[in-house]
């Protein structure tokens, strides 16, 4: 059997469950990771490499010099910019969508409008490009109601607003942050859930189900980050919601973007609000969720070289994933002040860190903004690492995920205690 090289494209907690995953395949020799974190630099199947995720010249370039095979994107900014596109003009092979199928993301005017052509369940929303005219219409609008900036935001681009003075700040603070446009949108009611899949734009495959907690601190109080922690499988992704989600949703998406001559493939997340209604759409993402990935990629039992490289090549077979049928769970340890002004630099100290045993039978400690020095594992970001664990019950996984939490420290840590209730 050959042995491939793989390069995952990125720095974050994704990409390292997603490298460790890739790595796991008989098929693959080696993961190169492009730039990568501590834990990446650390893995004995991977290779860090210093090249930013933004720089598509020159990752195409690394890409061709170590004969890569297969390229995994990971985070939405090189999508949006084209990277995908870039590649494929070079004849080399790449999973992800292409630069106007990744505005589905990186623009949520137009996510809103495909999604009303193609008549999928979604909140009402208005756009404007406007203060003056936003600010018009959100006194007219019920609270709760939600503000949303158009253009990619590093998961801090939508909030919740409770009160009209919070509303008409977030509105603002987004317009003058530079975006060219805002969505203001109804407060939809019920439980979030993700619903992630693999697509070759025609056939698709789906993750086990999800939910994540957005909000910084315990009882979901205080402002949406990119994710604090995250279980699977999800209770409310049962089998017949599976199947409404893939005819409702899924289905018209992929169908909605080929009728518009932008085949859409690679990864997709589609953030949910299971109300009484059904499903209905909140968001959707170009890429794998964070921190998602890192229990789905605990439970995942398949190939995930084959599965991305069959994606990627137009060709996915008909066979389901397999998991791992214990929940896995994962709280995310940040840095003091996330998603806000943070320092950096911290020494983390902790038998799984010291030993670099950061891997054990039911459980992995994935790296999102560390870096290795010659002083050590350093912080290097704002979300630091996702401590993830299997157990029988997602009460046994959330158990042994607080254990190791416990053992790890630096100055300035923090993380949510509730993840999972």
């Amino acid at each position: 059997m050959s042995e491939r090289t793989v390069l995952v494209v990125g720095a974050g907690g994704r990409e390292h469950a997603l490298a460790w995953q890739l790595a796991k395949s008989p098929r693959v020799s080696r993961v190169l990771v492009a730039p990568g974190n501590g834990g990446t630099a650390n893995e004995p199947a991977m290779e860090n490499l210093a090249v930013r995720a933004d720089d598509l010249t020159g990752l195409a370039e690394l890409a061709e010099k170590r004969r890569v095979d297969l390229t995994v994107i990971g985070p939405e900014a090189p999508l949006a910019a084209g990277i995908v596109d870039h590649f494929e003009s070079l004849g080399l092979p790449c999973l992800g969508p292409s630069r106007l199928a990744a505005r589905l993301e990186s623009s949520k005017h137009f996510a809103k409008a495909f999604m009303q052509r193609h008549r999928i369940a979604t909140a009402k929303a208005q756009a404007f490009d406007q203060w003056t005219e936003a600010e018009d219409y959100i006194h007219e609008q019920p609270l709760p109601v939600v503000i949303k900036a158009d253009g990619l935001a590093g998961g801090k681009g939508v909030v919740v607003a409770e009160t009209l003075k919070e509303a008409l700040s977030a509105c603002e603070s987004f317009f003058k942050k530079g975006h060219s446009s805002v969505l203001v949108e109804e407060h939809l009611v019920g439980r979030e859930a993700s619903f992630i899949l693999v697509t070759d734009g025609r056939r698709f495959k789906v993750f086990a189900g999800s939910q994540d907690h957005k909000r910084a601190f315990d009882g979901d109080l205080g402002p949406n980050t990119g994710g604090m922690g995250a279980y699977s499988p999800s209770p409310l992704i049962t089998p017949k919601m599976a199947r409404t989600i893939n005819q409702t949703v899924v289905v018209p998406t992929l169908e909605g973007m080929a009728a518009e001559d932008t085949v859409y493939k690679g990864f997709l997340y589609v953030g949910l609000m299971i109300t009484d209604d059904g499903p209905r759409v909140l968001e959707f993402n170009c890429r794998f969720g964070d921190p998602e990935a890192q229990p789905i990629m605990l439970r995942c039992q398949s190939d995930l070289y084959e599965v991305c490289r069959q994606a990627a090549a137009g060709d996915l077979d008909e066979k389901d994933l397999v998991f791992d049928p214990r929940p896995a769970l994962a709280v995310v340890m940040a840095s003091r002040g996330y998603p806000g002004d943070y320092s950096t630099g911290h020494r983390i100290e902790g038998p799984p860190i010291e030993g670099l045993s950061t891997e054990g039978d039911d459980y992995k400690v994935f790296h999102a903004g560390t870096v290795q020095t010659p002083e050590g594992l350093l912080t290097n970001g704002g979300r630091v690492l996702a401590v993830t664990a299997l157990g029988e019950t997602l009460a046994d996984a959330r158990t042994r995920a607080y254990e190791i939490c416990e053992s790890i420290s630096w100055p300035g840590a923090f993380y949510r205690r509730d993840i999972g209730q």
